[in-house]
């Protein structure tokens, strides 16, 4: 998954997992040779301390984890009398001895015509920026961060499109890369223009000890704790600071934002055809499994001009297996089939020469239990609230998750994962700093920020419900008040099920923001589907109308 840590003893060993893999992990990892323990409840660090004797030792691969880490675990080891060691000679590398050859391909240059300004004039506003908070250079460690400096996209990393690599900035533009040679491609010199400096990975410590008496600007929240430690070993001064290229990546310029758009207005027909041919399907009695349902939207979205490869492996869930949230049907050696009477969730997405997408839909298998219908329409009014939100600048995603989680809430009920993350521009479907959970994020959202709104509901060994659309930050009218205001523009495109709405759980507005969304769905993409396809979403789109009260017979009015 995203997020875990295993810490290996002598004895025993844990494996943590945040809420989404708590479910997952039981199935994945033996009991029998790991606790299971939660990530945030029991930091893995908390837990050494307290498991481990006062002299012990603690090796740490200095690689593998931010410097802001590896200060803070130092500090809770001394307090129970531990030592960290650490080593480079990692020794899960050493045992790891079936490990699959990285692959090793030549990035894409990706045209201006797809990020809007070339990677010179990116690093000269990146090194002013640079140079105004005193440094002389910066560590720019970030693969994503680095690939959209240099627009440059990687062909290494399945379902993620960045250069492997890291990089250190100067003042002046020159930009120092850090990279095996073999991934640089033709015409790279001039499509990045002059400044930038190929460093082979085995001179990378080399490079990183050049810096003495200079001031590098650094991460220690995201920059891995080698770096930083070798840069003052050979006499920088680190300079901490958030990634400087983050806020630039984050928000998006016009010509990124029209691609997101135009990637999504492709991706919704694949979707929908999907959604289309899934419902023939289950209506002649064929109830495919989660590897069938997920080779056949993966084939719909490979038809997608401009398209590369899945954005992530589809989440493909039937039934139960939806309750885990990032569920992977090529775990099963035999993938679930749908059952009539249950739900089917698959979230998915595309990498696109002009954007990234990421799409959750549930989807009725015949008649459902009214709870499901109830259930599904909580986390709808949750996703309707976030997308209509009207917020003022300087707002963060924490102060608005709530309004997703509200209806939830209300009934004691509540989903273990966050609201939204940040989306990049055909790069890492996750990437920050924005995000819209609970815990605390600092980051303002801002114009030109792509969020995703997926709040859901899970039921351990029985369904899941998650409702996913990504959406741009945008200004909007302030009203009497004149103040500077944001809100949300949907990008994605493709019904949601109007079989699992309850209509007597939405109010008057929620319905009109439902009817409106589908009326737009059907606009963009009615004029680009035909036969049974458009005959589909005509029906997948229709308003949705409450039943006439009916009158008492005989009553006086």
């Amino acid at each position: 998954g995203s997020a875990g840590m295993a810490v290996v003893l002598a004895e025993r060993a844990a494996v943590f997992v945040d809420g989404r893999y708590t479910v997952q992990v039981r199935r994945q990892v033996q009991a029998e040779h790991y606790l299971y323990q939660h990530l945030v409840e029991t930091p893995p660090v908390e837990w050494l301390a307290r498991e481990l004797p006062r002299g012990a030792k603690v090796l740490v691969d200095p690689r593998l984890h931010t410097l802001q880490w590896y200060r803070n675990s130092v500090e809770t080891l001394a307090a129970a009398g531990v030592e960290i060691i650490l080593t480079t000679d990692n020794p899960v590398d050493r045992c790891w001895v079936d490990r699959p050859a990285p692959l090793r391909r030549p990035a894409l240059c990706l045209d201006e015509r797809f990020t809007g300004q070339g990677s010179a004039a990116k690093r000269r506003d990146i090194a002013a920026s640079v140079a105004a908070l005193g440094a002389d250079a910066a560590l720019i460690f970030a693969p994503e961060s680095v690939s959209w400096l240099l627009n440059v996209r990687g062909r290494d990393v399945p379902r993620q499109p960045v250069l492997q690599s890291f990089a250190l900035l100067e003042t002046s533009g020159r930009l120092h890369l850090v990279v095996d040679p073999v991934r640089i491609p033709d015409g790279f010199a001039a499509h990045v223009g002059e400044g930038v400096e190929v460093v082979a990975e085995d001179d990378a410590a080399d490079l990183l000890r050049r810096w003495s008496g200079k001031r590098v600007l650094a991460d220690p929240d995201s920059a891995n704790a080698w770096t930083q430690l070798t840069l003052v070993e050979g006499g920088a001064k680190l300079c901490e600071a958030e990634d400087p290229v983050l806020l630039a990546k984050a928000c998006k310029n016009p010509v990124e934002l029209a691609g997101a758009r135009e990637a999504h207005r492709r991706d919704g027909v694949a979707e929908t055809r999907f959604l289309a041919w899934l419902d023939r399907e289950v209506a002649a009695g064929r109830l495919h499994d989660e590897a069938v349902l997920a080779e056949q939207l993966g084939a719909l979205r490979a038809e997608g001009d401009l398209f590369q490869e899945p954005s992530f492996d589809t989440i493909s869930a039937a039934g139960a297996n939806a309750a885990m949230c990032h569920y992977n049907h090529l775990n099963n050696a035999t993938p679930a089939a749908l059952t009539a009477g249950g739900v089917y969730l698959v979230d998915s997405g595309g990498q696109y020469l002009d954007g990234t997408t990421d799409i959750t839909r549930t989807v009725a298998i015949g008649e459902v239990d009214p709870q499901v219908r109830e259930l599904f329409t909580l986390v709808l009014k949750g996703h309707i609230a976030l997308a209509t939100a009207i917020f003022p600048r300087g707002t963060t995603g924490t102060h608005l998750d709530a309004l997703a989680r509200q209806f939830l809430w209300q009934r004691g009920l509540d989903y273990d994962h966050g609201t939204g993350h940040g989306v990049g521009a055909f790069l890492s479907v996750h990437e920050g700093p924005q995000r819209i959970a609970k815990a605390w994020n600092g980051t303002a959202l801002a114009p030109g920020m792509i969020v995703s709104n997926e709040p859901g509901y899970y039921r351990d060994g029985a369904f899941g419900i998650r409702c996913e659309n990504l959406c741009v930050v945008c200004s909007v009218d302030g009203g009497e008040g004149g103040r500077q205001m944001l809100g949300f523009e949907t990008l994605t495109l493709a019904p949601f099920d109007r079989r699992l709405v309850d209509l007597s759980l939405l109010d008057d507005a929620e319905l009109a923001w439902l009817n409106g969304y589908h009326a737009r769905v059907r606009e963009a993409l009615s004029p680009v589907l035909d036969g049974d396809d458009r005959h589909w979403l005509e029906a997948a789109t229709a308003p949705l109308q409450r039943p006439p009260r009916a009158e008492a017979a005989g009553a006086f009015v």
